[in-house]
């Protein structure tokens, strides 16, 4: 099945069961500082899963670009990717596991036809400790699925992966695993759990290939194997508790959080356990010569889709966090590219077949289609020279250490496994363990110069900065006049160079419409008006109208930034941690540089002060 008619099928089946389809985010996480991409669904939903209300109801449905940087050196393979869509559905305080699993299953086995005795599911074993209940409720509810299916389903307790490896699957259909497999939040286990976030039991389900199991994984096969038979192509968290300082207690109300990856949907529909068979991946690599090795084609097509994705969402390679990351993933494909004496316009070609790919819902994507190729071949000239010198300095190695390796992946921008390899074809040994270690060295490093960088969402606090971030919340407050009060952010980026706002609105703005947007601006700007900020209760907060960040989190104390009219009435008023201007005159002239399509019923604009 195609990966777009899934993704279709997907929205029009939870649509029907009364769910409202959301926009997906941008990939860069706004406001979160625990991570520089959005990597999941729910993480732009964690204030409703806690008990916000949503402005779109309690039933939601959508896919979400996810990207997920820890996956990079595992591309490759048939089944690892960096990019990746996350269909999603999501009960907040709605329906719970006794609707949420029935559908899923009847998507699966009716919607796209898996064959059910190819499915298998994984259940929470419990967690003493922490006195959280064995999944007994999922169990049955699976019993009776495969059971209408002429399927007897045999539950078996495994708990850990390591005794997964030593018993295997002793004819079992829903297997017991503990909090390492069968318990998610962001963090990981129970015990690495900030206090206030939210977490729960979860239920995934696995297709079979039915592959011969690698003993290289385990003595024996289990659903949680690595050794490519079962692809986990869905998981349903149950998201029911909060971590206090007193352990776990219910959250106000019980939420269903479910992540299904497109592209592993997409495998098990073609029965086919390499995720690079697909449509999407098919019709991309066909551009490249046959002649290349099978990894080196997967490694450049994913790499490029990734990049295509992360540029059109306003990442550009740099030597800095998120712009790190895209140089980082664009270079590993460049060498492999230049090590296989692939020439030509082969970025151009990639990047194009992607756009052509996706356009129907990323619109946005054809609009930007020259940038995000002009941005991505100006990284690959940039590189080459330097890539150039650094294979020649990789010759001249007769021995290598760890650390050298790492030296020339720092300076030249050559992968760990490119050192390998090409030192192996001379008979020697690279020390990986000191090459980690050097590499951690450089992330902690980083970390560390990069920490409070998003404090207050702001990239910096320049002087200019700040002017843009004052401008921000005039655009924002001059689009709800103009288009309605349907307007809200749903993602920002501030910088000293200029200020976007993604914000929902269904159709392209008009000339007249930008023009009007911005003279009101301008106006408030030579009004002079008074900037002001106030730590109140969130309840008071909302009372009196102030936005909320999308996605974002807030406390019980609140700081909100109100800009006054003359007379005294509201421009603006919004939570926000600053800073700001004291007075709009500060600002200057208000320019909109672009208005485009961002994602499906999201606009974005780029403006500026002057």
């Amino acid at each position: 099945m195609q990966s777009q008619e899934i993704r279709e099928k997907f929205l029009k089946f939870f649509e029907e069961r009364g769910h409202v389809v959301v926009p997906s985010s941008s990939l860069i996480s706004e406001n979160d500082p625990s991570t520089l991409f959005t990597g999941s669904g729910m993480q732009p939903l964690v204030p409703y899963l806690l008990g916000e209300e949503h402005p779109s109801g309690k039933r939601l449905v959508n896919s979400q670009k996810s990207f997920r940087a820890e996956d990079i050196e595992e591309v490759g393979d048939n089944r690892h990717t960096t990019f990746f869509e996350m269909l999603g559905n999501w009960s907040l305080g709605d329906y719970f596991k006794e609707e949420q699993l029935p559908w899923l299953f009847e998507f699966l086995t009716e919607e796209i036809k898996l064959e059910p005795h190819k499915l298998y599911v994984s259940v929470f074993a419990g967690d003493e400790k922490n006195n959280i209940p064995k999944d007994t409720e999922s169990v049955e509810i699976w019993k009776k699925l495969f059971k209408q299916k002429g399927i007897e389903a045999k539950e078996v307790e495994l708990d850990t992966v390591e005794r997964g490896a030593e018993k295997g699957m002793q004819g079992g259909r829903i297997f017991y695993y503990g909090t390492t497999k069968n318990w998610w939040t962001r963090f990981g286990s129970p015990e690495n759990m900030p206090v206030g976030e939210p977490g729960g039991p979860d239920s995934e389900i696995f297709y079979d290939f039915g592959t011969e199991h690698d003993p290289k994984f385990g003595k024996e096969c289990h659903p949680n194997c690595d050794c490519g038979r079962f692809l986990e192509i869905g998981n349903s968290v149950f998201m029911e508790y909060k971590k206090t300082d007193a352990g776990f207690e219910a959250l106000i109300q019980k939420n269903v959080d479910f992540g299904g990856g497109l592209e592993r949907i997409a495998a098990a529909s073609n029965d086919n356990s390499d995720v690079f068979e697909i449509d999407i991946f098919r019709e991309t690599t066909s551009v490249l010569p046959d002649s290349l090795p099978s990894r080196v084609k997967r490694i450049i097509a994913d790499h490029l889709r990734a990049g295509t994705f992360l540029v059109a969402d306003g990442v550009e390679p740099s030597n800095k966090e998120r712009g790190y990351v895209l140089r980082r993933i664009l270079r590993r494909a460049m060498v492999h590219a230049k090590l296989n004496n692939l020439k030509g316009g082969w970025i151009r070609d990639i990047i194009s077949s992607y756009i052509d790919s996706y356009k129907s819902h990323y619109e946005y994507l054809d609009e930007d289609r020259d940038r995000i190729i002009k941005t991505i071949e100006a990284e690959h000239e940039k590189f080459s020279t330097t890539l150039e010198k650094g294979l020649r300095e990789l010759d001249k190695y007769e021995t290598i250490t760890g650390t050298d390796a790492f030296y020339l992946f720092q300076s030249f921008g050559i992968p760990w496994e490119i050192t390998e390899e090409l030192m192996t074809q001379k008979g020697v040994s690279v020390n990986r363990q000191e090459f980690e270690e050097e590499f951690k060295k450089h992330q902690d490093l980083s970390r560390s110069s990069s920490a409070g960088v998003f404090k207050g969402g702001l990239v910096d606090h320049e002087p200019q900065t700040l002017k843009h971030h004052t401008a921000h919340h005039l655009l924002l407050a001059a689009l709800r006049q103009i288009l309605g009060s349907h307007v809200f952010q749903r993602g920002s980026n501030v910088s000293a160079e200029r200020l976007r706002i993604d914000f929902s609105q269904p159709e392209k703005m008009t000339p007249e419409q930008i023009k009007q947007v911005e003279d009101i601006v301008n106006q408030a700007i030579t009004d002079d008006l008074e900037v002001v900020r106030d730590e109140m209760q969130k309840s008071e907060a909302e009372k009196l109208g102030a936005l909320a960040e999308f996605g974002a989190k807030y406390g019980d104390v609140v700081s909100v930034y109100t800009i006054y009219n003359k007379d005294g009435s509201v421009f603006s008023r919004e939570f926000c941690g600053g800073p700001h201007v004291q007075r709009t005159s500060e600002l200057g002239k208000f320019k909109i540089i672009k208005e485009e399509a961002s994602s499906a019923g999201i606009r974005r604009i780029k403006a500026k002060t002057e």
